[in-house]
């Protein structure tokens, strides 16, 4: 099943043509409370929304958990919701993530439909049918593969992010990049992120959107192929969890981006990727999301967290590393000491 996605030049349109292709009984909407301040009054106006009944969590990471998702579900189930009713996630991936599993799993199932509101979630999270919670510490470690009914993307929700969310969103955009063509991964390293342009934002946006797609649609439920979108996530995602253990936040596309020079230090070392798009990369990654604070003492709690990762085999840590841009290499092994080497490479440069 091919999931419906929108790059949307009228907003109220294409939620409204979104919604009436739904046969539904009573409709929801999901926020968080920023997405409730910022974004929900750009379309509460519209007349699609005029029954809507309105669930609000609390937002950040911290918030995608089995409390948060137990209230989605009450609160469905006291607004009368049935196996026919429809829900709108209107957030950032945390809202998609958690919006769409509660969706997946009520009733055994009722229709969502994602409209992202950050770079992040527009380029990544929303897209491709992954939802879920974070659980015993672990990042999206219980969740499903179900693909929303239709993603609505529209520029106008970024005007209202500052720039660590909009770097947080580049980071996915530029690991897209990177498995996908050299020219695509020139085009944003040179994209003018101090002075935006939203408009060729969203042609970049639309691009970026278009390789998951592809990559999805060939491996719905990450069996092969769609392993290359885990590019700079096993380190990212076990810095995510080390600052989370830590009470510190760091945002998904921060992780990712210091992952990113973890895992092509590795592709370099074990694949060959060449080291000047590896030196450009990195370059361009420290100028705009600096260093993580990183301390030797700590490789040990972060080798723990890689052995958690859900794409590992057994005892490996499961790498997808990278020949060349574009030239993927999934299911890549790397010992303790080369993973050691690598945050090594990440804290010294």
């Amino acid at each position: 099943m091919k999931q419906e996605v929108i790059i949307s030049q009228n907003l109220q349109q294409d939620i409204q043509d979104a919604i009436l292709r739904q046969t539904y009984d009573r409709l929801f909407v999901l926020t968080d409370t920023t997405t409730l301040r910022l974004c929900w009054p750009l379309v509460s106006v519209f007349p699609c929304f005029e029954d809507a009944k309105m669930i609000t969590i609390g937002d950040t990471d911290e918030n995608k958990t089995l409390e948060s998702l137990s209230h989605v579900w009450t609160a469905l189930q006291q607004g009368g919701a049935t196996r026919h009713s429809l829900l709108v996630n209107l957030g950032g991936g945390m809202v998609t993530d958690l919006g769409g599993f509660a969706a997946s799993t009520f009733k055994r199932g009722i229709a969502y439909i994602n409209i992202p509101t950050t770079l992040l979630s527009q380029v990544d999270a929303s897209v491709g049918g992954k939802t879920g919670i974070n659980f015993g510490g672990l990042k999206n470690e219980i969740g499903v593969f179900n693909l929303a009914s239709s993603v609505i993307l529209s520029t106008e929700f970024l005007r209202s992010l500052d720039m660590g969310n909009l770097l947080s969103g580049y980071a996915e955009m530029l690991k897209h990049s990177l498995i996908s063509d050299v020219e695509s991964w020139a085009e944003l390293l040179q994209f003018g992120l101090d002075n935006l342009d939203y408009s060729r934002l969203g042609n970049l946006v639309a691009k970026s959107v278009a390789i998951k797609e592809r990559i999805v649609e060939e491996d719905p439920t990450e069996k092969g192929l769609r392993k290359a979108l885990n590019l700079g996530h096993t380190a990212g995602h076990a810095l995510e969890s080390l600052a989370l253990e830590q009470g510190r936040t760091v945002l998904h596309g921060y992780a990712v981006a210091w992952g990113l020079v973890c895992e092509l230090y590795l592709s370099v070392v074990k694949c060959g990727f060449p080291k000047d798009k590896l030196r450009e990369t990195v370059l361009f990654i420290k100028e705009n999301y600096g260093d993580p604070s990183l301390d030797c003492k700590q490789y040990e709690r972060l080798y723990e967290f890689m052995k958690h990762d859900k794409k590992n085999v057994g005892d490996s840590i499961n790498f997808t590393l990278l020949g060349g841009i574009g030239d993927i290499r999934i299911n890549q092994h790397a010992s303790k000491e080369e993973i050691f080497e690598m945050l090594d490479f990440l804290r010294d440069g």
